[in-house]
């Protein structure tokens, strides 16, 4: 019997290892917990003036988060608008035509005209006639000349404005007008969405990680000022060993083992990589090591609170099973 005892104790080893060969644990794979990194960016060089939360707070999808100096472009927003109703007003007046006042006014212009040019005239011919008895210079009747052809031109010039008047707005100035009217009103639009941008808003329901400034920071455009890790739950990041990548496929089940919970948690394959790449140092074991794997999200789903992103996981994957 003595002899049996080491034989035994071989047996019993062996058949320990042969019940956790490689192949029959491929489907439990470490990993971390992890969420999708938000960046919120500054759109404009303002001061930062209110923050509205906190950092590790949840927030929803539209909640403000951080507001910066609107002054300047609250003053823009007048001046747009004040441009907008000068347009309006110039196309209120062309669509009205001309007053009764700015007839008259270029009616007795003309009548102004036309008298002025009958004194040119007459003057022209007594000018001619001493010319003609020879008791005047030609510099006078040249004279004469030229101040009856400036009242002619005169009242030319202001019989066709008269007559504009009489006509009224034509087509192209109203679309001129209406054009002017659009552009003022697409500017003022423009500054009002500059004015939201002073403001940063929660795009999707997630969790504050860390503001980067500081109430009276001045950020520059496009610098992060706020990162936020999105969805109502962590997943668990993991790699798949290239020997069942073909089993996996996203809605395949799995158990998800946190370290700190006594019962794992259910879990779902959300998405898994189509291109495979060396397992990283931290989910490496003895049997990964030198393998190809695919990087792989588990959606964990009947966890009671959101649980902390970075704290290593296990995850078993249930071969087979999708509930597609």
């Amino acid at each position: 019997m003595k002899n049996l005892k080491p034989i035994l104790r071989i047996l019993f080893s062996a058949t320990l290892i042969g019940a956790c060969t490689p192949e029959q644990d491929e489907n439990r794979l470490v990993g971390l917990l992890e969420s999708d990194r938000i960046e919120l960016t500054a759109e404009t060089s303002e001061p930062i003036i209110n923050r509205m939360v906190v950092e590790g707070e949840s927030v929803v999808a539209g909640q403000a988060l951080i507001q910066q100096d609107a002054t300047r472009a609250e003053t823009r927003i007048e001046e747009a608008n004040a441009i907008l109703q000068q347009t309006l007003a110039r196309q209120d007046e062309l669509i009205r035509g001309p007053r009764r006042e700015q007839i008259l006014a270029a009616e007795a212009s003309v009548r102004g005209a036309e008298k002025e040019l009958s004194f040119r005239q007459t003057d022209l011919a007594r000018a001619e006639e001493v010319f003609t008895r020879q008791l005047a210079s030609p510099d006078v009747r040249d004279r004469a000349v030229v101040a009856r052809d400036t009242a002619q031109a005169n009242v030319e010039s202001l019989q066709a404005g008269l007559d504009e008047v009489l006509t009224g707005t034509t087509a192209e100035e109203l679309r001129q007008a209406a054009a002017a009217v659009r552009q003022a009103e697409a500017r003022l639009q423009s500054v009002r969405i500059d004015l939201a941008r002073h403001t940063t808003y929660a795009h999707v329901d997630s969790v504050v990680d860390t503001l980067l400034f500081e109430i009276g920071e001045r950020p520059q455009p496009g610098q992060p000022i706020a990162i936020l890790m999105s969805g109502q739950q962590a997943y668990a990041r993991v790699y798949v060993p290239e020997s069942i990548r073909v089993l996996v496929s996203p809605g395949t089940q799995a158990r998800v083992y946190v370290d700190g919970l006594s019962e794992p948690l259910s879990g779902r394959v959300r998405w898994i990589a189509t291109e495979a790449a060396f397992t990283p140092y931290f989910a490496l074991t003895e049997r990964d090591r030198g393998r190809l794997s695919f990087a792989a999200k588990i959606d964990v789903l009947d966890a009671d609170t959101r649980l902390p992103d970075g704290v290593p996981v296990e995850v078993e994957l249930l071969l087979g099973s999708s509930n597609d």
